[in-house]
């Protein structure tokens, strides 16, 4: 999923998030405006991942149909 899809998807998108990761909040979504590394960031803040377990998290989750 690239940063145009993040962002064309909008509502689904962020939805699909929250229920992935359940610690970012509506704002957190909202200031990220699609974009894969402040996703990956807030991950990494929210759940005190490194930023490699984050992109995997998030690149697996980017892959699911």
């Amino acid at each position: 999923m690239t940063t145009d899809t993040l962002k064309g998807k909008g509502k689904q998108i962020k939805g699909q998030a929250k229920k992935k990761w359940g610690k970012l909040t509506d704002d957190d979504l909202d200031k990220m405006e699609g974009s894969r590394d402040e996703l990956v960031g807030k991950i990494q803040e929210r759940y005190g991942k490194s930023r490699e377990a984050a992109e995997k998290e998030v690149d697996a989750w980017e892959s699911k149909p």
